[in-house]
């Protein structure tokens, strides 16, 4: 509940919604910026920067319990300068502290709390604290900080900025073959393979122990990483099925069909309306953390769609097209770009809105109940807390009509009454809130997911939809050859990042190939060579996070490490690889093979964390073809062959001529044919004139 004063604070002037959930606190917060930044200097007073995002529960939990309580905020602010941050609109910030925190060997979540000297240094920090402990820390750092031990707390400050300032490459000997990388081949040698690399510094073998390394972390029972909590990780298994593409592996796919089949039967999915929660507290994938996020969900249907395309599941193709349904409807504004997330918490209480208990099913339910909770895994004590049930699938529709002797055909029509009623009464509940912000790399994720989903499915709304944010992308955030972070309310702010910038290359690269719209791929041109200019580091050949022209922080990061989203460098190199193929750009395609060779034994010793470099070592270990496409029916060809997993494979096409580079060479058949043109390292077969044929040569 909020704070009965009145009063609000500078966060009433901010876009965020996270920041305007406290413009209301007593506590005198300044959004990050100069302002904040000038006073502590001004007055010399510590700073504390406390960080966070809109659909974060214990960010809740300690605003209600500290930020709005007066008698709190009266030692804040007598104490501190204090600075409220949106994760989600500053990366930058959240990633620089949030790696202070680590340099001081505490765990780092959300909140996150630091306390800096007056020139943004860190000394100290931690997570949630329960009021009693933060006031009696607020108290403690104060007075030490005015009195006689200052200069300690400085010392350690410029300690920790030393460690921050140290690149990932540096920190993590990406680029050194030192001991532990000998310790590896050991291990390579041990599963009976020698390694010989090629030019590009891949190699087969080195591919095999790749896998092997991510292999000994799997969950072989319920699917994901063996650990709890459960992240999805959808780079992961896009991965692996790269992996499985180019060796075959059958145990590589069923781990992978196996994690997806229990994620869309688990609580993380919402079995009544479509999309993933951000992750599961456990390791069966039961109970959800149950904020929604736009860049899990885009991932996700990205997965599904390229999963549907190998196995033909069902379930898989059910889950794209519930998803992107969720999306369309919870998560999408009058003009087509797509709101952040909706909150784990309504009603003050995580989880309220999706979870029942056993008697509001029989209201709801009827006769149907005891079928509906045997399907749902329901209980009368509840399989969750406080006798509520999280709606959850332990068998196949096929497997549960042949427990209850029920005609197979009549589970999916049970399934549809069901979820309509159980929606009817959702609709009746105080809903969770909305982070209605638009951020610019999360949009790009999105539209990723829906040119992926109309490659694998040919529905056409999936098109209409991506086409329509690509285009509010443009007009909304896009200033020349400049992105912005975000935007609310028609208002564009902050400089875009590198994953705003890499992420939309890499939608717009997609958005061509699915369309054949060659301004999409001119797009994506503009903004690589601005990334080039603005983003790059030659002495590292990495790109920086955060663009030339930004404000300096006490650090310029570089990412490194693929997380929840794959990171901006991986994601940047693929772009290059791609964006050159069609380009026909040795330069950019140099240079993905460059980053590459920063981190490959990393990426050989550390898949599960660099997964997205992972599928770029497979696709320079077995590149896939060039597609060219040109004739009359050439839309109607490309649909056929996108209907397939073409691994590493880049698509051009056009119905006359073009100038792009693939294609500008082709002339359109005599006799009016539409015409195939596969080409596989700069040698090409002979053109086809159907579809059928050319997928078979694809192989």
């Amino acid at each position: 509940m909020a704070h009965p004063s009145p009063a609000t604070n500078r966060l009433a002037q901010e876009t965020s919604p996270y920041l305007q959930q406290h413009a209301h606190n007593p506590v005198d917060w300044y959004p990050w910026g100069p302002e904040a930044l000038g006073r502590a200097q001004a007055e010399q007073k510590p700073i504390l920067v406390s960080i966070g995002y809109a659909a974060c529960h214990w960010c809740h939990v300690m605003e209600r319990e500290s930020f709005e309580d007066a008698a709190v905020a009266a030692v804040m602010n007598r104490h501190f300068v204090c600075i409220k941050v949106d994760r989600e609109e500053r990366p930058d910030v959240d990633q620089v502290y949030m790696e202070a925190l680590h340099a001081m060997g505490l765990q780092g979540g959300w909140p996150l709390n630091v306390f800096l000297t007056s020139e943004a240094k860190p000394f100290y920090g931690g997570t949630y604290f329960p009021k009693g402990n933060w006031v009696q820390l607020l108290q403690n750092i104060g007075q030490v900080y005015a009195g006689e031990h200052r200069a300690e707390l400085e010392q350690s400050a410029e300690r920790f900025v030393e460690v921050i300032a140290k690149s990932e490459l540096a920190k993590y000997g990406a680029h050194n073959h030192n001991a532990a990388q000998e310790a590896d081949y050991s291990a390579l040698q041990a599963i009976g393979v020698v390694p010989e690399t090629d030019p590009a510094g891949v190699s087969e073998d080195e591919f095999k122990l790749l896998v092997y390394n991510l292999g000994v972390k799997f969950d072989r029972e319920r699917g994901g990483l063996n650990r709890a909590p459960k992240f999805p990780m959808p780079s992961i298994w896009r991965f692996l099925l790269r992996a499985h593409a180019i060796s075959g592996s059958q145990t590589v796919l069923n781990q992978t069909v196996l994690t997806l089949r229990e994620m869309a039967w688990g609580g993380i999915y919402d079995q009544a309306h479509g999309g993933f929660a951000r992750y599961s507290v456990d390791a069966e994938w039961l109970a959800p953390h149950f904020e929604k996020m736009l860049y899990d969900n885009g991932q996700l249907v990205s997965l599904y769609s390229e999963a549907y395309q190998l196995t033909q599941e069902e379930l898989f193709r059910e889950v794209v097209y519930d998803t992107v349904e969720f999306v369309r409807l919870e998560l999408t504004n009058a003009e087509g770009g797509f709101y952040s997330s909706l909150d784990a918490d309504s009603e003050g209480e995580e989880g309220k809105f999706y979870v029942f208990t056993k008697e509001e099913l029989q209201d709801i339910l009827g006769d149907e109940e005891p079928l509906f909770s045997a399907y749902y895994n329901c209980t009368a004590p509840g399989n969750w807390e406080h006798g509520r049930n999280i709606l959850h699938r332990r068998q196949s529709d096929a497997d549960f009509a042949a427990a209850h002797e029920l005609a197979p055909g009549i589970v999916p029509e049970l399934v549809a009454g069901w979820k309509q009623r159980i929606m009817a009464v959702r609709a009746t509940r105080a809903r969770p809130g909305l982070d209605d912000k638009i951020l610019t790399g999360w949009n790009a994720l999105m539209l990723q997911g829906l040119t992926d989903a109309y490659r694998a499915f040919g529905e056409p709304e999936f098109l209409v939809v991506a086409e329509r944010n690509a285009a509010f992308i443009q007009s909304n955030l896009r200033q020349g050859p400049q992105l912005f972070r975000t935007c609310k309310n028609g208002r564009a702010s902050i400089s875009g990042f590198l994953e705003d910038y890499a992420l939309v290359i890499q939608a717009y690269i997609s958005l061509y190939e699915v369309t054949f719209t060659e301004s999409w791929l001119r797009e994506a041109e503009t903004l690589t060579e601005y990334v080039l200019a603005n983003f790059f580091d030659p002495t590292e050949t990495q790109f920086f996070y955060t663009d030339s022209r930004a404000e300096a922080l006490i650090a310029r990061k570089k990412e490194l490490m693929d997380n929840v989203i794959p990171s901006s460098n991986s994601v940047m190199a693929h772009n290059l690889r791609r964006l050159g193929r069609h380009l026909e750009s040795v330069r950019y395609t140099d240079l993905a093979v460059a980053m590459l060779a920063q981190v490959r034994h990393l990426v050989v010793k550390e898949a599960q964390h660099l997964s997205n470099w992972a599928s770029l070592y497979a696709a320079l270990l077995r590149p896939g073809a060039e597609i060219a496409i040109i004739g009359p029916e050439a839309e109607e060809f490309r649909e056929q062959l996108n209907r397939h997993f073409l691994f590493d494979a880049v698509v051009a096409g056009t119905e006359t001529r073009s100038e792009l580079p693939l294609l500008k060479l082709l002339k359109p058949d005599a006799a009016g044919r539409t015409a195939v043109h596969i080409c596989r390292g700069q040698s090409c077969l002979a053109p086809v004139f159907d579809a059928t044929e050319a997928r078979q040569l694809l192989g």
